[in-house]
């Protein structure tokens, strides 16, 4: 659409015209665009007298934010020139501008030395710069205000009230996203006093934890908890524990936040794209009270067991955990989700179980799967740098694993997208060699001995009770840290994580 014919009508009545019923004639009005002409004219003017005046506006003011199309051409070929290094006045540029249509009608390219000769100063170049985007912006937001209502307008059965509504958050967002003409270098003091600060904070906890804590001792040691800013993505094959390690680290997290009045841990906002919120409820309180998830979906609850639940959900029902199961979220709504959660009950981490089932910003059914799936990393990443939380991620394995011997998963193993490497600052893969052990019992093999067969047996089971109700967590990427892997204990009749005591023999429990 041309800005330059974009109009708007607003009713008005005309002065003393009356209609048939004797009330006031509406009459329709053309609103020009917001621009300022003169704006323009003197940013050009600066640049074309003093070439360094771009540099106070090259970083952010491109040739389109221009309202006049004869000042985008002009622009343009002031930005080409000074980033090539010549000189841009009204006599290098004269040849190009010599047979423009644009800037006929204002003198040709006499309208370059005008411009020039009208120069009062050059100081305010920045200034009029940012004036100038400021209004590209509202031309922008006209333009999507616009479509949204056109759109409204039109009964297209495959798009949906709720697609146009993420549709426009999405172009919102984009336009702030370009439209931020803050940031640039900051003097490395500055920085130097936030990670002195970061360092203070964790010297005097007592966990010395930096990032928000996983409630995992072996874990927080390795990671230092988890940092604002960073996209941490948990991954394995079903039945590994992904949810439910996530879900613990979560609640672990939302629950230090409570119990230390906000001094560790945070207020986390979950969305569960693959349970429901009551699912999830059910799982955490199972855990909390120590009673199995699958004897309450069974109805198999002892008179005794009541008692936990009220003391167990008296105390869970003042933790800080929002759980968000609206299936199939386009990653702006997530980032609008979460802007609007850090806004009114605070926000400190965000967990995404998992990022698969996640859209990105196209409606479009036939879209390339792995751009989807970057777009959603990118997308998630720029989440936890703008609201300076730790987002944590969840993500499915490729079948390759099952194909292997050694089942353990590596960074290849990702699904559908390199970028989830790329971009993620930790990657962690959870790995329960039980889970394979347990679907590996030997049976005994045609003419092998029985005293051989006994052999391989009493290994099975001898590795089978070294892992029982152990789990790995294998840290596969970690930018600010070492890798490795970290043992927990898994309580599987819970769907619990915790640290694992390797001073005392549990044994396998009934």
């Amino acid at each position: 659409m041309d800005d330059k014919t974009t109009q708007l009508f607003e009713p008005r009545p005309l002065d003393g015209g009356l209609s048939r019923a004797g009330a006031a004639k509406p009459t329709a009005e053309y609103r020009t665009p917001p621009h300022n002409e003169e704006a323009e004219q003197a940013l050009l003017g600066a640049i074309l007298v003093n070439n360094k005046a771009y540099e106070k506006v090259g970083e952010f003011l491109r040739a389109e934010h221009f309202y006049d199309p004869a000042h985008q051409r002009i622009f343009s070929a002031i930005a080409k020139m000074v980033e090539r290094g010549q000189i841009a006045n009204p006599v290098t540029l004269k040849a190009y501008f010599d047979n423009d249509p644009e800037l006929v009608l204002d003198g040709g390219s006499g309208y370059l030395a005008q411009l020039a000769a009208n120069v009062v100063t050059v100081v305010n170049a920045g200034d009029y710069g940012k004036t100038i985007h400021d209004l590209f912006l509202r031309r922008q937001l006209i333009e999507v205000g616009t479509d949204m209502v056109n759109e409204a307008y039109q009964h297209d059965l495959d798009i949906g009230a709720m697609d146009q509504i993420e549709t426009a958050e999405k172009q919102l967002f984009d336009l702030a996203s370009t439209g931020d003409v803050r940031g640039g270098f900051v003097a490395f003091s500055e920085s130097l006093k936030a990670a002195i600060a970061t360092a203070q904070t964790a010297f005097h906890r007592s966990s010395h934890v930096t990032g928000v804590t996983t409630g995992l001792r072996d874990l927080d040691r390795k990671l230092g908890g988890l940092h604002p800013s960073d996209l941490v993505i948990l991954a394995g094959r079903p039945s590994m524990g992904k949810t439910a390690l996530a879900t613990n680290i979560a609640f672990n997290a939302a629950k230090a936040h409570m119990r230390t009045n906000g001094g560790e841990g945070a207020p986390v906002g979950f969305f569960s794209l693959e349970m429901s919120a009551e699912q999830l409820a059910t799982r955490i309180l199972a855990g909390e009270a120590e009673v199995s998830g699958d004897k309450i979906r069974r109805g198999e609850i002892k008179d005794s067991d009541f008692p936990k639940f009220v003391a167990a959900s008296q105390e869970l029902s003042r933790v800080p955990f929002f759980v968000d199961d609206t299936p199939a979220l386009t990653i702006a709504a997530v980032r609008t989700r979460c802007r609007r959660l850090k806004r009114t009950h605070g926000l400190g981490m965000v967990v995404v179980d998992y990022l698969q089932l996640l859209r990105g910003g196209s409606t479009k059914g036939n879209e390339n799967r792995v751009q989807e799936i970057s777009e959603i990393t990118r997308g998630l990443k720029a989440i936890a740098k703008e609201l300076e939380v730790p987002v944590l991620a969840l993500s499915q394995l490729s079948r390759a694993v099952e194909m292997r011997e050694d089942k353990r998963p590596q960074l290849a193993d990702l699904r559908e997208s390199g970028s989830i490497e790329q971009d993620a600052d930790v990657v962690m893969f959870v790995y329960r060699e039980q889970y394979y052990l347990e679907r590996a019992e030997p049976a005994r093999r045609p003419e092998e001995s029985e005293d051989k067969y006994n052999d391989r047996y009493a290994n099975w089971q001898r590795r089978a009770a070294e892992v029982h109700n152990t789990a790995e967590a294998i840290i596969a990427k970690q930018r600010h840290g070492p890798i490795g892997s970290v043992r927990m204990f898994f309580d599987g009749q819970f769907t619990r994580f915790g640290d694992l005591d390797t001073t005392h023999d549990f044994g396998p429990t009934e």
